[in-house]
């Protein structure tokens, strides 16, 4: 019989939880397959930010960063949640890049246009990534999960709304 000290040693970042290892694992990767598309989101939504041009551009430039302190603001919590279920979480550039659906845009010049439509449809997809990861947790009766994941999927249509809207003619 495994002691409590011995059990620690052998999963030292095992957080306790009533959810059982199937839920904890299948969970915990949900959760890391969202982050990995939150993180590319984050990154593509600064860099077409960063490099927002023609005659709509502060109003485009000011939506763009409001939009990406948003989806920056889900990572830390996406995480924390992966780890209070007794999961583990992203540790690297490189486990984003394995993991995540969202494609890079690494153009040299992207019209503001094509950028809005871009990052409308990636909010799109991460909405949809987002309804997978909810079906996961419910599975397995997660209600906390489910509850910040409505939140996520709320605030993800929103910001597709705003950036559909802004390529309207």
């Amino acid at each position: 019989m495994t002691t409590a000290v011995q059990a620690r040693q052998i999963a030292p970042l095992r957080t306790p939880t009533d959810l059982g290892a199937d839920a904890t694992r299948d969970i915990a990767a949900a959760l890391n397959r969202v982050l990995a598309d939150v993180f590319a989101l984050y990154l593509k939504t600064k860099n077409f930010h960063w490099h927002m041009s023609g005659p709509h551009f502060r109003d485009y430039h000011l939506m763009l960063d409001e939009q990406g302190d948003q989806i920056f603001a889900m990572t830390d919590d996406i995480a924390e949640r992966a780890r209070k279920i007794g999961g583990t979480t992203l540790r690297s550039i490189g486990h984003i890049q394995r993991l995540q659906r969202i494609a890079d845009n690494d153009a040299e010049f992207v019209t503001a246009q094509d950028m809005l439509a871009e990052l409308a449809e990636d909010n799109r997809l991460l909405i949809s990534e987002l309804r997978a990861a909810h079906a996961v947790c419910e599975e397995h009766n997660d209600v906390a999960t489910t509850s910040l994941i409505e939140v996520w999927i709320d605030e993800a249509e929103r910001r597709a709304w705003f950036l559909y809207e802004a390529t309207r003619r």
